[in-house]
């Protein structure tokens, strides 16, 4: 049974036995998120709106981030993510993402959380998302992002979600010079970014990783 986990930060993760790992860094969930997506990846893109899409919407943790920095800086984002195993409510009403993430935080997580899976739900006057139930591996997926986040469980764990086909889906649907970030940087990831049209840049990491990944579709 999973079991929610407090990070060195305060805030919550997720225990997957099954996976035998976490959704998010033990050394702080939230400082994580905000370092990879947020100031390395939404941070980093100059399109608006900003068409985002995350491969596992886990917690919710990430679209929360996203919602709240795109009220901050009256930005529109429309936010597409896929995952093939939602959380129960539950759970999710147990999480304390939102005590980390500012004003407002609360009910934006509540509102992205009870709005509907397969239609895109308006959370805010800036942020839009579109929930998909579904299996990267196996569903097509459409569209044109200029933001790719990319936040699978690891290449050890998930490996069918790091492969080149995966990649290549991703890249067919990322505009050029649009953003891909993930948390890992395992050589292989490079190699298949690589292949799949991406110019990939090794960047420090998070608090507990050395390095991460910010590509570019070429």
């Amino acid at each position: 049974m999973n079991k929610i986990v407090t990070t060195s930060d305060g805030s919550h993760t997720i225990f997957v036995p099954e996976l035998n790992d976490h959704f998010h860094s033990v050394h702080g969930a939230v400082q994580e998120s905000v370092f990879i997506f947020i100031k390395n990846g939404f941070d980093h893109c100059n399109a608006d709106p900003v068409r985002i899409f995350e491969v596992g919407f886990g917690t919710g943790l990430n679209a929360l981030l996203t919602a709240v920095k795109a009220f901050e800086l009256r930005k529109e984002v429309f936010y597409t993510t896929i995952e093939k195993f939602p959380l129960d409510e539950p759970m999710i009403n147990s999480l304390n993402h939102h005590n980390f993430a500012g004003e407002n935080a609360k009910e934006i997580f509540n509102r992205i959380h009870s709005s509907g899976w397969g239609v895109m739900c308006r959370i805010s006057p800036f942020f839009s998302i579109l929930k998909i139930r579904g299996d990267l591996t196996s569903d097509m997926i459409t569209g044109n992002y200029d933001l790719i986040y990319f936040d699978a469980f690891g290449p050890d764990k998930q490996p069918e979600m790091w492969t080149a086909e995966i990649f290549r889906k991703i890249s067919e649907i990322t505009v050029s010079g649009g953003l891909f970030v993930t948390y890992s940087a395992k050589g292989e990831v490079k190699r298949n970014l690589r292949v799949c049209g991406f110019n990939v840049e090794v960047t420090d990491g998070p608090p507990g990783k050395r390095h991460m990944i910010r590509a570019i579709k070429i």
